[in-house]
């Protein structure tokens, strides 16, 4: 990979890349058509980061359908696939790792420690094995999107980023990979989520400025007797990921919440200053 890299380089040619861990969806072929007009190749990263999952995380059932992921990607345009196994990625004795301080630590950082250390040491790994110039991330990841950001930032890596908004399905629910894990009831139950969201988004949109009601409002429908665990659910600063109590022109809600075993993450801007168009297929 390194070597295909330094020849493109050297051709002049410009290289997007789109890292995954694999299952792929609509969410990902749409971060590929995000790169249209910004590169020469596009390409793709498939690997499953054994150092961003904590202990008793689903590591070992993340799904994997590397077959169809290819299939995927040559019927999207992707030009490179780069699917590295983890000793390559780690060798014996690899010892460097990268840290965003202050974005990494609450939200899912505070649940999941060292995870946001995986995903910087990771994406900067195949930003230099790639040598790509552009990147596209999603914002269903929010807090990951800000985190990458600020590494580039800080560590001046000539990597233009790009962030695609969240795909749903057709009844609102973000398109992850972990949804295969749902059983019927759980995926009902998982429409809250969005439903949750866009109420949120209307409250915004209609002036209500307490931070806290919102949240109140959006915990009523998450309802835990109806087996959703909800593990966070706060209103932050959009680039900062600080508290706020107030929307004020806008502000960034993020939640994570278990259903079963199944634990799904997902974000919404509200506020007048948002912009924030309403989820599709949500009644609320």
């Amino acid at each position: 990979m390194s070597s295909h890299a330094l020849k493109l380089r050297r051709e002049g040619v410009r290289v997007g890349l789109v890292p995954t861990m694999g299952c792929l969806h609509e969410g990902h072929l749409s971060l590929l058509r995000l790169l249209d007009g910004r590169c020469d190749r596009k390409a793709a990263s498939i690997f499953v980061n054994p150092i961003q999952f904590g202990e008793g995380e689903d590591l070992d059932k993340y799904p994997r359908d590397e077959a169809h992921d290819l299939e995927l990607l040559a019927e999207n345009g992707c030009n490179l696939v780069f699917i590295p196994d983890v000793q390559e990625m780690y060798p014996e004795d690899f010892q460097t790792y990268i840290e965003v301080e202050k974005l990494s630590k609450p939200l899912c950082g505070q649940f999941r420690p060292g995870h946001f250390r995986g995903v910087a040491t990771v994406v900067n790994r195949l930003f230099n094995l790639t040598g790509c110039s552009v990147a596209a991330f999603g914002l269903k990841d929010y807090q990951q999107a800000r985190v990458v950001e600020r590494m580039v930032e800080d560590l001046n890596l000539p990597v233009e980023l790009v962030f695609g908004e969240t795909v749903r399905e057709s009844d609102g629910l973000a398109m992850s990979s972990r949804n295969a894990y749902l059983s019927a009831e759980e995926r009902e139950l998982a429409v809250r989520i969005p439903t949750a969201l866009e109420w949120a988004r209307r409250q915004g949109e209609n002036g209500v400025d307490d931070c806290g009601l919102i949240r109140d409002g959006m915990l009523t429908i998450l309802n835990p007797l109806l087996k959703i665990k909800v593990q966070y659910l706060s209103a932050v600063d959009p680039m900062t990921l600080e508290p706020r109590s107030e929307v004020g022109g806008s502000v960034q809600i993020l939640l994570a919440a278990f259903i079963g075993r199944t634990r799904l993450i997902d974000n919404i801007r509200i506020g007048p200053g948002s912009g924030t168009k309403p989820i599709k297929g949500v009644s609320v």
